[in-house]
């Protein structure tokens, strides 16, 4: 009896290291495949940057306010994998996955907006996958953006890797809007209702308006200066 429960103890011990190793290996893979999504929104951070810094010396004024990227967490992938109907592994969040990596853009002016874009997916080694344009064709809820997914090379020691990243274009208003819709809408323990949300595509139109507004009296500053083309 002895020499039996030594030996399960010993294969107990076994499968569990080996199981130990296996899920190593995974998590290695898998914070492999983040770090190579960083490399890839700070490349789009820098070309963002980089046109910042051009058109702040050609119109004399920046039109990006500012950058943030966000990295996907794991239970979100899971998530989102899941309602796909694939199964959660380290190949399949490359495969199927085009906004692990976020880059979210916020400019002065919608046509601070545009003018981005087009000069970002002007650049040879930047690819376009898909555009959805929620700017000129708003969300049911109001909602208001330039989606645009990416693919950018990442040149590592050995290799070149090809990623894709989200990058989330809009103005200050429509962050202002977005961030304030989020934390009303999903607030816990509290009852959404249609009444609030009517509010709330209102307040969006209201936004909409003031950037329609504070375009105009950009050009009109823009043709009382000096001439040039405008952005």
């Amino acid at each position: 009896m002895e020499n039996k429960h030594s030996l399960e103890q010993q294969l107990s011990a076994l499968f569990t290291e080996e199981l130990a190793e296996e899920a190593q290996e995974k998590m290695h893979k898998y914070n492999k495949l983040m770090a190579y999504y960083r490399c890839a929104m700070m490349e789009v951070e820098t070309k963002l940057n980089v046109l910042n810094e051009e058109f702040s010396l050609r119109y004399d004024r920046n039109p990006i306010s500012g950058i943030k990227t966000r990295l996907k967490k794991l239970p979100s992938i899971q998530e989102k994998l899941k309602r796909l109907g694939v199964p959660p592994t380290i190949d399949n969040i490359e495969e199927h996955l085009s906004d692990v990596a976020g880059v979210r853009v916020v400019c002065s002016f919608p046509e601070d907006v545009y003018m981005l874009a087009k000069a970002l997916l002007s650049q040879d080694d930047i690819t376009l996958i898909a555009k959805k344009d929620y700017i000129a064709y708003p969300k049911e809820n109001g909602y208001r953006s330039l989606h645009l997914i990416v693919a950018v090379p990442i040149f590592l020691a050995h290799e070149k890797r090809i990623m894709r990243v989200e990058i989330q274009l809009r103005t200050i208003a429509m962050d202002f809007w977005a961030s304030l819709e989020h934390q009303l809408r999903y607030k816990k323990d509290f009852q959404f209702t249609e009444d609030m949300a009517k509010e709330l595509k209102f307040c969006a139109e209201l936004s909409a308006e003031l950037d329609r507004r504070m375009d105009a009296l950009r050009e009109l500053v823009q043709e009382d200066g000096k001439p040039s083309e405008a952005p």
